[in-house]
């Protein structure tokens, strides 16, 4: 068994060309069933009342922005250290929708924040942590853009994302190690979960609706990568010569 088998950028590309339109059907279907039980068929909370429905779109986001800081610190670490080309396109092209992600948390829980709180943002533990992890999104994407050098590039992105990954932890903690307004995990593995069992499948259809998205924006960006960086091979060439619309 080859670990690389599908780290030739000709590989990847068509792999992802096959994979891609189920994967967009995936999101959409996943999507449309988890916000219609989210809004439609959850009970109201006691507590909370309606202004809680935003969870089903705030919760996954919150959790994509941190797993996949972590997937793209992975991804450009392997490329850095084992010169895996792939992967630094990869780490690349997962940073704008793990960015994309971060700012819906953020907002989706400025909106949760009013009428819950009472304002629309605080300096908490929670919050400030989630906003210091967009800023090494875009860090991370900036810096990786201002170098021309692709392989230097490639190698600053890795650091930085490496020594942000601390900050993924400390988000996930925060509520634990501090006194925080924000509320502790409602679902957790080593606990049973603390909600009805219809918010908890609407809130995992919305997830598996993400990684969905995630999966199938990430490969579009990537494979838009590959072919700027393999424009001069032969495989691109023989692609570009194709028919418009032939598959990949």
């Amino acid at each position: 068994m080859r670990f690389f088998t599908f780290s030739a950028p000709s590989r990847f590309y068509t792999l992802t060309g096959y994979l891609l339109p189920w994967l967009w059907v995936l999101a959409l279907g996943l999507a449309a069933s988890g916000l219609y039980i989210g809004f439609f068929v959850a009970p109201t909370d006691a507590t909370q009342g309606e202004a809680y429905r935003i969870i089903f779109i705030h919760v996954p986001a919150a959790w994509m922005s941190m797993v996949l800081y972590l997937v793209m610190a992975g991804w450009a670490v392997l490329g850095w250290a084992f010169r895996v080309r792939l992967a630094s396109i990869v780490a690349r092209a997962i940073a704008p929708t793990g960015a994309l992600f971060t700012a819906v948390a953020l907002w989706t829980g400025a909106f949760w924040g009013k009428p819950t709180w009472g304002t629309w943002w605080v300096w908490d533990a929670r919050l400030t942590s989630e906003l210091i992890l967009l800023f090494l999104y875009l860090g991370y994407m900036a810096l990786v853009e201002a170098i021309d050098d692709t392989q230097r590039a490639d190698h600053a992105g890795a650091l930085l994302a490496l020594v942000g990954a601390v900050n993924v932890p400390v988000i996930y903690f925060s509520v634990r190690w501090w006194n925080t307004l924000h509320q502790g995990a409602t679902v957790s593995m080593s606990a049973a979960p603390k909600m009805a069992s219809t918010m908890l499948t609407a809130m995992l259809l919305m997830t598996l609706a993400c990684w969905a998205y995630a999966f199938a924006v990430v490969f579009v960006r990537s494979r838009a990568i590959v072919l700027e960086r393999e424009n001069h091979t032969d495989w691109v060439r023989k692609l570009a010569a194709r028919p418009a619309g032939a598959r990949p």
